[in-house]
């Protein structure tokens, strides 16, 4: 048996790590030397070269080299220190994988070649002694969440005032209420009791999502009834106390290339006063509808009791969305966002193809009527003269910027507010029309009775960065410091920048600057001389890269993200795309996204979580990329953007390990006073639990806070439920201070906002979807709802 002590074993565990100590060196000096070469740091390169020598010198067994590896830690101490101070992480990616290196050369000290008799065997292991303690103080703070911001004596908070009417226990709307502020007057689970919370019941949609598929539908509460949607459309309600099947409707719809429902909506005629008659008669059948859109796009009204369509609506409850579209791609449109009902109406917008081509299917946003489907009216932002149906043979302007999003409505104020995307492609925009410019990246608020324009607002000028407004609006009345209430619209966006206007003009409340922003791109597109910024909210993640705030595991892939860094262009937010690889950061999936904020209406706070990853883009002139290059027209890797003089190439902004390559957390969840204007706390959101380097899950609940999808909830008692991290985990976070009070294991990633209501049994329920995320090839099909135990209701 081969032991440490047999002069065999520890030559060769000495060789062995030599190598590894001279291969590391070596990686460092040639990387560090290329990036001195970029005007990158000097750090790497004499580290490399003295580390190198050390790995050479310990191969001969020379004590020197020991001594030369401790000199050149030592000397990365110093540096790690003066180049991003005592943060943890950062320190971590410069030091932790050295340190361990040095751990091993000390205990193999005694076993190298001194003059004299005895190795300083003592004092070598005293120094390892230390250093094992250092790396065991460095892994036990590492599962404690780092905190980003934590007032610890924040003002006692000043409500503001609920927009419309509550709706009691239910929840009816996508984002619960027409406000779509995600606030529930739920008070059964508290922070006292919430740890107590257990599954009551899983239910089984039998779709489980494969590739672009996706199951991330929030659940309605009306009617007694849960009603939801699978990635295919198929339409489902559930008992709510038990979670069992009541019916069950499938459109056979035929897929296409990112199919997903993130909800259905609901219409109670007993309470529209638009309404005949007749329709409050409880034997009158689709008294209570559920609509719902199809991923081959139609619109679909059932009965909420029975699931059967509504004869009177459409054909057989169906109306074809695909009328006055003109000529399109099977697939190139189509709903996602749950459809809005208005009043007596329902008014949905649409998905398109991002990136493939230009014409791509109308952004017109079209009213429908509830009873009947007919079409009421239609917003064609491209051409306002058209208030319903096209001419005959005519189509809705094509290439517009789309609503893929969900609108919130004011039905006082008899506005709804529409989230714009882009005119595609994304980012090239030499060919857009003054009307796609001027509605692109918008909030825009339509009458509800005319569907004509009363204003918007642009959250991004001449959009070339794929920052669309992906969430819905959420309405609000905050205090105006003088003891009224202005009505406000508060809009998240991808770019971290939240903005606050008054909902009945579009006017700011807080104040939004112009300032200049970069220049260039190419030739045949202009780029804005300015864009807007909301400086008196807080920017959420929008910290300005450099490449000390580069990342890795180690410093050898760290170096690799600093050299892609200083080999990118990269000026700030809005480096516009060039034939030269630039940096956006944010990037197009956020700042914020589609899982949209929350607002607890009994504090006045603002809920929002966030992803932070930066995008590598690069256009590449037409004919080298039809030569050369592929892509799926979307997002990740090449889109062709037909019709234009360029294609893209994109990748998210990765290391080798495939992590982010600036420092974490990658996602957070920050509450912010809607009074003060000011963040209250902001906390990392997620662990490596069920990811990691490679996509290969470390199974350790380190809380590094990991990009997110999905959004917050916020309840009376004071909680805020989120799931759409990267781990396998619902939670429940104190508003108060943000400390994680409770998690729930999910079967697979929950990548979505969950929802809450009380059922009639009197018990409150919160319930999550859970379809798997995209880091990770384990999906489900799963809507899952916690309670409490029946005994402490």
């Amino acid at each position: 048996m081969v032991t440490f002590n047999k002069p065999g074993a520890v030559k060769t565990i000495i060789i062995i790590l030599a190598i590894i100590v001279a291969a590391v060196g070596l990686f460092m000096l040639a990387g560090g030397i290329y990036l001195i070469s970029l005007g990158g740091s000097w750090y790497f390169a004499p580290a490399g070269l003295v580390i190198a020598i050390a790995g050479i010198l310990l191969g001969l067994r020379r004590p020197t080299g020991a001594a030369l590896y401790l000199i050149a830690l030592a000397a990365s101490v110093v540096w790690s220190i003066w180049d991003v101070g005592l943060i943890f992480w950062p320190l971590v990616s410069r030091l932790f994988a050295l340190s361990v290196l040095a751990l091993l050369i000390l205990l193999i000290v005694p076993f190298l070649n001194f003059r004299q008799r005895l190795a300083p065997r003592k004092t070598a292991y005293s120094v390892a002694g230390i250093i094992f303690i250092a790396l065991i103080a460095t892994g036990w703070k590492a599962f404690e969440p780092q905190t980003l911001v934590a007032d610890r004596h924040p003002p006692a908070p000043v409500a503001g005032k609920a927009s419309g009417a509550n709706s009691g226990p239910e929840w009816r709307h996508y984002g619960r209420t027409p406000a779509g502020t995600r606030y529930a007057t739920a008070e059964q689970i508290t922070p006292e009791n919430v740890a107590n919370l257990d599954v009551a019941w899983t239910y089984r949609t039998g779709e489980v999502p494969e590739g672009p598929q996706a199951h991330v539908v929030t659940p309605l509460f009306a009617n007694g009834m849960l009603y939801g949607c699978t990635h295919s459309s198929q339409i489902f309600a559930l008992n709510a106390e038990t979670g069992q099947q009541i019916w069950h409707y499938n459109p056979h719809a035929s897929g296409n290339f990112f199919p997903r429902c993130r909800g259905v909506a609901f219409y109670d005629a007993s309470t529209d006063s638009g309404s005949p008659p007749q329709v409050s008669d409880p034997s009158v059948v689709c008294r209570r509808r559920v609509i719902s859109t199809t991923v081959d796009a139609r619109l679909v009204a059932l009965d909420a009791q029975t699931g059967k369509p509504c004869e009177d609506f459409g054909k057989h409850g169906i109306v074809d969305l695909h009328t006055g579209m003109g000529t399109f791609k099977p697939g190139f449109y189509f709903p996602t966002a749950a459809p809005t009902v208005v009043r007596n109406l329902i008014v949905v917008g649409g998905l398109v193809q991002d990136n493939h081509e230009t014409g791509e299917p109308s952004g017109v946003i079209r009213a429908f009527d509830v009873h009947s489907g007919a079409l009421v009216w239609a917003w064609d932002l491209g051409n306002p003269a058209i208030t319903a149906l096209p001419p005959k043979g005519e189509g809705y302007t094509p290439g517009t910027p789309n609503v893929w999003s969900t609108p919130a409505y004011d039905d006082q104020l008899g506005l709804i507010y529409l989230p714009t995307g882009n005119a595609t492609p994304d980012f090239w925009g030499g060919h857009r029309s003054p009307a796609a410019d001027k509605y692109s990246s918008s909030v825009v608020a339509l009458d509800i009775a005319t569907g004509r324009e009363r204003w918007h607002f642009q959250t991004v000028h001449h959009d070339r960065w794929d920052y669309d407004v992906p969430s819905q609006p959420a309405l609000y009345d905050v205090p105006d410091g003088k003891g009224g209430m202005i009505p406000a619209l508060i809009q998240t966006t991808k770019r971290g920048e939240i903005f606050m206007l008054d909902r009945r003009t579009g006017v700011p409340v807080t104040k939004v600057e112009e300032r200049v922003v970069p220049q260039g791109g190419v030739s045949d597109d202009r780029t804005s001389p300015t864009q807007p910024f909301s400086v008196e909210m807080p920017s959420i993640g929008t910290e300005p890269l450099k490449e000390s705030r580069m990342w890795g595991m180690t410093p050898l892939d760290q170096l690799v993200c600093r050299i892609e860094f200083r080999q990118a262009r990269y000026d700030g937010v809005f480096t516009p795309p060039s034939e030269k690889t630039s940096i956006f950061f944010p990037g197009w999936a956020g700042g914020m996204n589609w899982g949209s904020s929350s607002i607890a209406e009994n504090i006045g706070y603002l809920l929002v979580n966030d992803s932070r990853m930066g995008v590598l883009n690069r256009l590449v002139r037409r004919q080298q990329y039809d030569t050369n290059v592929s892509g799926d027209g979307t997002h990740d890797g090449g889109a062709p953007q037909y019709g234009t003089p360029w294609g893209v190439e994109q990748s998210r902004f990765l290391s080798p390990l495939g992590i982010p390559c600036q420092e974490p957390p990658y996602g957070t969840l920050t509450a912010i006073d809607l009074a003060t204007k000011k963040i209250v706390w902001s906390v990392p959101m997620g662990t490596v639990e069920d990811t990691g380097p490679l996509g290969i899950a470390m199974h350790l609940p380190v809380p590094v806070g990991l990009p997110t999808l999905g959004g917050p909830i916020t309840t009376a008692s004071g909680l805020v439920f989120m799931a759409g991290t990267q781990d396998y985990y619902i939670r429940a976070i104190d508003i108060k201070t943000g400390r994680e009070l409770w998690k729930g294991r999910l079967p697979v990633g929950g990548e979505t906002t969950p929802m809450t209501y009380t059922a009639q049994n009197g018990r409150q329920y919160v319930v999550i979807t859970a379809g798997g995320n995209r880091t990770t090839p384990i999906r489900g099909d799963y809507i899952i709802a916690f309670a409490l135990p029946q005994s402490e209701q």
